[in-house]
């Protein structure tokens, strides 16, 4: 029951993905002219509101990120959404780890930029209080702490986890004869 209710978690947290990768993580990377002006609107809102200049302005090693996630990312999401919505895929495991630790290995950058650059006022201000620091990294957050949960899952899971006690068990006992 615990394990359908990740499942359901992860289902979203892919799902949701897309959409947010489209309208709005790519932005920095892509042509303007890609996008409408609405979308171009909410990243500027998004930006201002949560004092987020690396998607106004992004720094090359943050641009990196958001290129991984568009060739790398993106082609998983759909798929890794099937599977959780499915739920009990074994297949899903392998992926799912590295997409796990790569994004997780993505996230500490990110956060402890923004918990501790002097980010400047202007043209694109950053977060200058703790409460702005916290609150963009509220933002960042699940970001990390899902593929955190997923990793626990695809290793822990005895759904998951191919390997158990009672198949090491069987396996040792036939090395033995």
């Amino acid at each position: 029951m615990f394990l359908r209710a990740l499942e359901i978690i992860f289902f979203f947290y892919f799902l949701s993905h897309i959409p947010i990768t489209l309208m709005v993580d790519l932005q920095p990377l892509l042509p303007e002219h890609l996008y409408p002006s609405k979308l171009k609107t909410l990243l500027h809102w998004y930006a201002a509101e949560f004092k987020d200049p690396m998607m106004m302005d992004p720094p090359v090693w943050f641009k990196s990120f958001v290129f991984c996630e568009a060739l790398v990312q993106l082609p998983f999401f759909p798929i890794a959404a099937y599977a959780f919505m499915k739920g009990g895929c074994k297949w899903i495991r392998t992926p799912a780890i590295i997409y796990s630790v790569h994004v997780a290995t993505t996230l500490i950058p990110i956060l402890s930029h923004v918990l501790f650059n002097n980010f400047p006022l202007a043209p694109h201000p950053g977060p200058q209080t703790l409460q702005e620091r916290l609150t963009l990294v509220s933002i960042y957050a699940p970001y990390l702490i899902i593929p955190v949960m997923i990793l626990f899952t695809m290793l822990f899971s005895s759904t998951y986890n191919t390997t158990s006690l009672k198949g090491n068990a069987s396996s040792k006992s036939k090395k033995q004869r």
